[in-house]
């Protein structure tokens, strides 16, 4: 292991989703967003979760790095992104 693998490491909350995990991005039906589609992608490493810092969030929710496997839209038609920081409510195992 690395000297930045070790610091990313000390970083990681605890209980998140590790880097490499395997994902499913999913679409807010009722909101129409954030993504046009539900794709797959990994847990990047580009930084540790971190909190979401916005009203709406959910006591302690974190937003990850994700890679996706292919490139994706948003719902506003914007893109193609390889990759986005991501709400963990819009994730699934």
């Amino acid at each position: 292991m690395t000297a930045d693998q070790r610091a990313a490491a000390r970083l990681w909350p605890a209980g998140a989703l590790a880097p490499g995990a395997r994902v499913t991005v999913v679409r807010d039906e009722e909101r129409g967003g954030p993504w046009q589609r539900e794709f797959r992608g990994t847990v990047d490493d580009l930084g540790a979760p971190e909190p979401v810092g916005h009203p709406a969030a959910e006591e302690g929710e974190l937003a990850y790095w994700i890679r996706f496997d292919e490139p994706q839209f948003d719902s506003d038609g914007d893109g193609p992104y390889r990759k986005a920081l991501i709400w963990a409510r819009y994730l699934r195992g």
